[in-house]
């Protein structure tokens, strides 16, 4: 293992923005629950059950492209809407509706509260580009660029394959490989080669199911257990403890 805690094999590194570089995940949650919520309320009444912004976000859309995450959450209730347009009103009753007002919920929440850093990321990408490794951004947000411009992270990265770049190349998302497939061809890496950063189950899914080199799992929420099951190959809570390992 190297200085930065990979293998000697690894030429790139390929993280995930929400919950590994930006401390947004939490705010993705909120707003999902605040949009599912008040869907549930109106489509079943006041017994229905809420929206969990910890088992539910993590099982159903955590990682996952916005639609993708609506679908699926939608899904483990028994509940189908039409697909209706991308560009449906946020209160339209569609997969798309619904996706687009939990997305005009996020914006709103990050413009009020801002957006952090994971002090400890910035480190490591630091360390990772002093070390002559190639970097990549594999994000499902279309609010990617945005979001390390408002940290100052935009630099780090030599290539993204966010929500708009997946949608103009249409790549389906996370937990297939694709974004990070993407990510290493536009690097000129083997995925043998490149190393998975993520938070995420679905990423966990995505890293195993696109053989790459290696899989790092970063634990914010205490699903340890879990990310080694879907395919970690170590497990952090800090990118920082990954740095200075020999």
């Amino acid at each position: 293992m190297t200085q930065l805690g990979l293998p000697d094999t690894i030429q790139a590194c390929l993280f995930d923005l929400d919950g590994v570089v930006t401390r947004t995940a939490v705010v993705h949650a909120a707003a999902w629950k605040e949009t599912f919520d008040a869907f549930l309320r109106d489509y079943e009444g006041e017994q229905g059950r809420p929206f969990d912004a910890s088992a539910d976000y993590d099982e159903y859309v955590d990682g996952r492209p916005r639609a993708d995450g609506v679908r699926s959450f939608l899904a483990s209730r028994g509940i189908r809407l039409p697909e209706g347009d991308p560009g449906d009103p946020p209160d339209a009753r569609t997969v798309h509706g619904l996706g687009n007002r939990k997305n005009e919920l996020l914006l709103e929440k990050i413009r009020t509260g801002g957006v952090e850093a994971y002090e400890g990321t910035l480190r490591y990408l630091e360390a990772v580009r002093a070390a002559g490794l190639r970097t990549a951004i594999v994000s499902s947000s279309a609010n990617c660029r945005d979001v390390l411009r408002s940290v100052g992270a935009e630099h780090f990265f030599d290539v993204r394959i966010d929500g708009v770049v997946a949608a103009e190349r249409s790549l389906p998302g996370k937990p297939h490989p694709d974004t990070f497939l993407a990510a290493a061809r536009d690097l000129g890496v083997e995925a043998s080669r490149a190393a998975v950063f993520e938070d995420a189950l679905a990423g966990m899914d995505a890293g195993r199911a696109g053989g790459f080199g290696y899989v790092v799992g970063v634990d914010r929420v205490g699903q340890t257990d879990a990310l080694y099951a879907h395919g970690a190959d170590t497990v952090v809570k800090d990118l920082a403890e990954l740095g200075g390992k020999q």
